[in-house]
């Protein structure tokens, strides 16, 4: 009798770590880890739990499910992507539990590539008001103000809904979340925080001034923990920067207060630009007022926690038209009201002996008309932008280093933005950044611009 005889012919033990999965009729293999790292609520993750001697059939599209297991293998879609409908893409990945992940590989701001945006897209706003203010979140999902209403555009900006606000015209908007808002208005008094979703207004905050009058909000920032609302009374007799726990928005301090006597210019100028610089951890505030000589206004870096300016500068020869501050760059921007020019303030070096320093070719043309009246500037990474008329221009950093420890004079080279045919146009209103894209919103337009790479379209 040959050897064995009767017995079970040898089987091999199958690798546990690889899966085999029947998607739709097609076999795919795998490993653990792949599907593991789509995170442990995931569909993928349930599938790597099944025994390795069954094979589990998920009755899914299987060309969607091959683009999505190499998102997971890679972190990125594979370009035979672009074939596909992103909502088809949307709905499967909602699907599996990895929606997040496909957001990533599509509007993470890591994706950003500032020499490789143009036009894109243009989301169409309702009615007839042009946009007021726009506020974005990290990955790419922008509310619209214009006239009364609030428009908001998912990340994939293929989904959109519309509430009505109380205010006549919003003038200051701040996304807490995707589906959370705070919205005021220069001539209506309170913040209200919306709930975006549901088009109701989740509450309304008030700054209780010295003459029980109304408090109107004249702008919003937000650090990672704090939501900070520059108030202005209604008789514009006082001005104040509440602090507010962004979590529970309760307030928390109240800084820069300011009540006006007599003719003191300077307290009577309510922040108008509200920036958190976490570098420093510092706030800063920015407000102009224009008056028979001219336009003029401060810049202050606010210390939260003891309530004190640790620096400021006056601004009166040549004032801000729009002021912005990088982390990145550690440095504050402006565009000169009077000249049109950019320029730039090291944070590296806080001292009363700085000064602005001129980004261009140092003209400073002082004719009286205001080339830089309107113009707005805003950073996104290593980059400034800034608008001048219905173009943008790009500024970036050439990196010289430093002798013996000594900072060296900073060099910014120009860039304009976009094709040929994307140059030019009614002038620009707003500038933001979310997630990989760039969006513009332009006089007596109702729509917002998509600036994006072609390697992030689908």
């Amino acid at each position: 009798m040959p050897p064995f005889a009767g017995s079970h012919p040898f089987q091999p033990k199958p690798d546990t770590n690889i899966v085999t999965i029947d998607v739709g009729g097609q076999v795919f293999q795998t490993t653990k880890q792949t599907l593991t790292s789509a995170g442990p609520k995931s569909f993928f993750s349930r599938i790597a739990e099944a025994s390795p001697f069954c094979t589990p059939f998920v009755d899914r599209d299987p060309e969607i499910f091959s683009l999505l297991l190499s998102l997971l293998r890679t972190g990125n879609l594979p370009s035979k992507a672009k074939s596909f409908d992103l909502q088809d893409l949307i709905i499967e990945s909602q699907f599996y539990g990895i929606e997040n992940l496909l957001i990533n590989s599509l509007s993470s701001p890591s994706q950003f590539e500032p020499f490789n945006l143009h036009k894109s897209v243009l989301l169409p706003l309702n009615g007839r008001d042009s946009p007021s203010a726009v506020a974005t979140t990290p990955y790419g999902s922008i509310h619209v103000a214009h006239g009364s209403k609030i428009t908001s555009f998912d990340w994939s900006l293929r989904r959109k809904s519309t509430i009505l606000t109380h205010f006549t015209a919003v003038d200051s908007l701040l996304a807490i979340s995707p589906s959370l808002a705070a919205a005021g208005a220069n001539d209506f008094s309170g913040l209200q925080i919306l709930d975006l979703e549901n088009g109701h207004v989740r509450e309304t905050l008030n700054w209780e001034n010295v003459t029980k009058s109304g408090s109107t909000v004249q702008a919003i920032g937000s650090s990672p923990e704090q939501m900070f609302v520059s108030f202005e009374s209604g008789r514009r007799n006082s001005n104040s920067i509440v602090v507010y726990d962004l979590h529970t928005l309760t307030p928390a301090t109240e800084i820069s207060h300011n009540e006006i006597f007599g003719a003191d210019i300077d307290s009577a100028i309510p922040a108008t630009k509200l920036q958190w610089v976490s570098e420093h951890n510092l706030l800063m505030a920015a407000g102009s007022h224009s008056g028979p000589s001219g336009v003029s206004g401060n810049v202050r870096l606010w210390d939260v926690r003891s309530g004190n300016v640790v620096w400021e500068m006056a601004e009166k020869v040549d004032c801000f038209a729009d002021v912005t501050v990088s982390d990145s760059l550690s440095a504050i921007f402006k565009v000169g009201v009077n000249s049109g020019e950019a320029f730039y303030f090291d944070l590296r070096n806080l001292s009363a002996e700085n000064s602005w320093v001129c980004l261009g070719d140092k003209r400073k043309v002082m004719n009286g008309k205001k080339e830089g009246f309107g113009c707005k500037i805003e950073t996104q990474g290593n980059q400034v932008f800034c608008s001048k008329g219905g173009d943008v221009e790009l500024w970036s950093e050439v990196l010289m280093g430093n002798k013996g420890g000594r900072l060296e004079e900073r060099i910014f080279k120009k860039n304009l933005m976009g094709r040929v045919k994307d140059m030019g146009g009614a002038k620009i209103t707003n500038v933001a950044f979310g997630g990989s894209r760039m969006f513009l919103t332009r006089k007596d337009q109702q729509c917002v611009e998509v600036w994006q790479s072609s390697s992030r379209e689908l």
